[in-house]
């Protein structure tokens, strides 16, 4: 490698470690040209779309729970890490045995927060000119990378998973909204997408660029493995709510090509980087990519597939670290919303989860960018919609259940009763030993989420003699082993808001009135009664987050940490509580 200045390629965006496991890791870049990118003696050739340049260099034969600081080189010259950078030097730590397990995550970033989600003194203070960092809040991300370098490596996440909403293409930034003014200067007005939202690759490639350049995310993300799943926003908001909202928005002049451009960015900027190098070597998708020639029309046709919900595609993802499994679940595209029952994911999704919790894990964690366990009275409000828009009381009362669903974002798991019920046996199956073979159930079954802007940590009772493994709540699985703890911890927004009267609302439909009352009317129409019950121990907080459990055998522990902003203005973390969970 050479360090001197020339008039080479640019490193745009990256580096970005990406799957790391004991022995192997990738790392993802942008760069404004077709190149060679190395790291650590390993070299790739960049592959394009559209005129855009990306790599992807696999790295294999390293050694459980080594550290490797690292840089990156394009044509030779280095890229990374930037000079003046002020960080320490970027590292990869491959997984090692018998560690402890760290899994940060969270989820909702934004670049600007819009006004009507400030308070009334923050949007005056942006109105005159005047506003401060606190008035927005501290970006989570920026105030883990502060965090991170200033701590022990042994001591950073092995992983961090990003559930949703990582970039905003209905509400982009200010540089992207500039990019997207220039891009379309000229082009008529009829067809194009709304000002203010991106319509094609070239506008989401300015959207991932705003969404990650600052140098402190660039340097957090080049020493913390991540992985990703899109919730609606990465795509439009309510993406996939009901059949109605597809109607509407296919019919749309400008949607075909958004969707199509949503897919394609995605699998490049998020979907390819989870992928294991096992897999990349058995996937079709990564095959034709890797040809010589721009390969946007093998994205094209993967995006087209993708979303008619065509056998074969999967953007849903399952790690382990150690025993330690994590499954990060499409709770998006492969929603069933044509048919009766409405289902969160469809029955081959469903299936591989099954499959992706079976074993003798310790510990299972599945990650579903949409919370399953809300508020009694949201979860009732939301089956009770769920029914209403079907029917149950009438064609007139139908309209009226899919306008409130639309208005008020009703469409979590509750939105989708069988779903649910669903995953009411399958988290009680995993608690109870069913799915553990001949070994004792997992010690802790744990839901992440994020998407609802606040951040909580519920602690879930399974039901009274439940099938699964014999287990009384609290009790027993079969042979009579301890049944797992189960939580569900939500954390968001990693740098978001929720609107004032949003939170009074919220804290209204949390009471035990409103559960009851609205579970009453739900079942009037249809919807059943949750068997499982749970309860807020933690939270909930209205600020920007970030959340990490640790695992250490069968013991479990969970922290949330407040982004918040130093006497010098600078980011950092505070915490806001720590639980065990077994």
């Amino acid at each position: 490698m050479t360090t001197e200045e020339s008039a080479g390629p640019v490193l745009l965006l990256g580096p970005m470690l990406r799957y790391v496991s004991e022995t192997e890791a990738t790392v993802w870049v942008e760069a404004d040209r077709d190149c060679e990118v190395e790291v650590l003696g390993r070299r790739a050739r960049t592959f394009e779309v559209s005129g855009h340049h990306y790599g992807l260099v696999v790295i294999e034969d390293l050694a459980p729970g080594s550290e490797h600081e690292y840089q990156v080189a394009l044509d030779g010259a280095v890229r990374w890490p930037l000079p003046g950078g002020g960080f320490p030097p970027s590292v990869l730590r491959t997984l090692g045995p018998g560690r402890p397990a760290r899994i940060a995550f969270g989820s909702c970033r934004v670049a600007e927060i819009a006004p009507f989600n400030l308070d009334r003194k923050a949007r005056q203070r942006r109105a005159a000119g005047t506003a401060t960092a606190q008035d927005e809040g501290t970006d989570a991300l920026e105030a883990t990378a502060a965090a991170l370098a200033a701590q022990p490596r042994d001591r950073w996440p092995d992983v961090l998973l990003m559930i949703g909403d990582q970039v905003y293409a209905d509400e982009p930034g200010p540089a992207t909204r500039q990019f997207i003014a220039q891009h379309r200067a000229g082009q008529p007005a009829g067809s194009r997408a709304p000002d203010g939202e991106v319509a094609d690759f070239a506008e989401y490639c300015a959207l991932y660029r705003e969404a990650w350049s600052a140098p402190a995310v660039r340097w957090l993300f080049s020493v913390v493995p991540t992985a990703m799943i899109f919730d609606d926003h990465d795509v439009h908001d309510d993406w996939n709510t009901s059949a109605a909202w597809r109607r509407d928005v296919t019919a749309l002049p400008w949607w075909h090509r958004r969707i199509e451009s949503a897919f394609q960015s995605y699998w490049v900027y998020q979907h390819l980087g989870n992928l294991s190098p096992a897999e990349l070597a058995a996937d079709e998708t990564w095959a034709g990519v890797s040809q010589p020639g721009d390969a946007a029309a093998v994205l094209a046709d993967l995006a087209h597939r993708a979303d008619r919900r065509e056998p074969g595609v999967r953007w849903s993802v399952r790690r382990s670290f150690g025993r330690v499994r994590v499954i990060l679940l499409d709770s998006r595209s492969r929603r069933v919303v044509d048919s009766w029952p409405r289902l969160m994911t469809d029955e081959g999704e469903w299936r591989w989860l099954a499959e992706s919790v079976a074993g003798g894990w310790e510990h299972v964690v599945i990650a579903t960018s949409v919370p399953p366990l809300l508020p009694r009275g949201i979860h009732a409000l939301e089956a009770w919609t769920e029914r209403l828009a079907a029917g149950a009381w009438g064609k007139r009362a139908a309209r009226f259940g899919e306008r409130l669903r639309r208005s008020v974002d009703l469409e979590h798991w509750p939105a989708f009763d069988a779903s649910f019920s669903g995953l009411e046996q399958l988290v009680t199956g995993v608690a109870t030993g069913r799915y553990s073979g001949d070994g004792p159930p997992p010690a802790t079954v744990t839901l992440i989420s994020g998407d609802i802007h606040h951040s909580f940590l519920a602690a879930v009772e399974l039901p009274a003699g439940a099938a699964a493994g014999g287990a009384a709540a609290g009790g027993a699985a079969a042979g009579g082993t301890p049944a797992s703890a189960v939580y569900e911890a939500v954390c968001s927004p990693f740098h978001q808001a929720m609107p004032p009267k949003m939170r009074y609302a919220q804290r209204l439909a949390s009471s035990a009135v409103s559960g009851l009352a609205g579970t009453a009317v739900a079942t009037l129409t249809g919807a059943h009664a949750p068997r499982i019950r749970w309860r807020v121990t933690a939270g909930p907080w209205f600020v920007n987050m970030i959340a990490q459990l640790e695992f250490d055998g069968r013991a479990a522990r969970v922290r949330f940490d407040r982004a918040e902003t130093t006497a010098a203005g600078g980011p950092r973390l505070e915490t806001a509580a720590e639980a065990r969970l077994s």
